[in-house]
């Protein structure tokens, strides 16, 4: 098994890891957003992809999650580990807090971006639960741990166990009407990079998990107002420097993991287009997904 982490904004580098060397992948679907890492954390390999590229030149929207996914599945990565930047809908959940997620809202117009499927083959896949459920617990645990490991504080960062994601479509933030509906409508957090990932993810079999850490109250809060960039930018710094410490942690427990979940077998009865059906371009394209259930 093998681990790969994509890292949201801020995350652009792992100065932690060593022995690195460089991947500028090739896929059917186009480049990743940047050269994958391969480097080691306390003797573990893993895989480290910045989502919005180095210098972060690729906005959410932008972000080709076919070829991030692909990419990664050629490196022979099971395991994903996603961390992001989100902002609150619900007072509980608190600047610096983590949320481990395991629910998704689609508020996007990108549905044919987060599918390898389409154009000449048609899967329907199980969703209902959208990250790996053996997977989250352990980033939820490792998470705990790097919390536990903070200098004392006035406040410790909480780590939420459970969590709805809301993916808007960006790059703009929400509006104040959408922001209050999506508070009442009871939804926690809010991004606009994880549900392509989650979706792709489950296509190419690989186990997924999504940190979210918040840096603020998304405009609905009735005290945005007193919420000021120094103090977003303050929250965003100790996230990332928090980020950090929940991969090694999830290095360190990596070698441990046993593979007991359905995700390596998702697409097993999903593919809905018989054989014959599938020109050979898709075939090949499609070989590294779809390889062992059509032949």
């Amino acid at each position: 098994m093998k681990l790969g982490i994509i890292g949201g904004s801020g995350l652009e580098k792992l100065d932690s890891l060593e022995c690195r060397r460089a991947h500028a992948a090739e896929t059917p679907f186009g480049k990743p957003s940047d050269e994958i890492t391969e480097g080691t954390i306390g003797g573990t390999t893993l895989y480290f992809l910045p989502r919005h590229g180095r210098g972060h030149t690729i906005l959410p929207s932008e972000i080709n999650h076919k070829a991030n996914i692909y990419a990664l599945k050629q490196l022979g990565v099971t395991h994903i580990l996603s961390i992001s930047a989100v902002g609150s809908l619900q007072e509980q959940y608190s600047p610096r807090d983590i949320v481990v997620i395991d629910q998704f809202y689609d508020r996007t117009k990108q549905s044919s971006a987060h599918t390898f499927f389409g154009g000449g083959i048609v899967a329907h896949l199980a969703f209902a639960n959208p990250v790996c459920p053996e997977f989250a617990e352990l980033a939820a645990v490792v998470s705990e741990k790097a919390v536990a490991e903070l200098p004392e504080t006035a406040k410790r960062p909480v780590v939420h166990r459970k969590g709805t994601y809301v993916n808007m479509e960006g790059p703009a933030f929400s509006t104040a009407a959408e922001s209050r509906i999506y508070h009442r409508l009871g939804f926690d957090v809010i991004g606009m990079t994880n549900l392509g990932e989650a979706k792709l993810a489950r296509e190419a079999e690989i186990c997924y998990s999504s940190i979210a850490m918040v840096t603020d109250y998304d405009s609905w809060h009735p005290h945005n107002e007193f919420v000021t960039v120094n103090m977003i930018r303050e929250n965003f710094a100790a996230n990332i420097a928090l980020a950090k410490r929940i991969i090694a942690h999830m290095a360190e427990a990596f070698p441990a993991v046993r593979r007991q979940c359905s995700c390596g077998h998702a697409l097993d009865g999903a593919i809905i287009t018989h054989g014959e059906a599938i020109a050979p371009r898709l075939r090949k394209e499609l070989d590294l997904i779809i390889g062992k259930y059509v032949k």
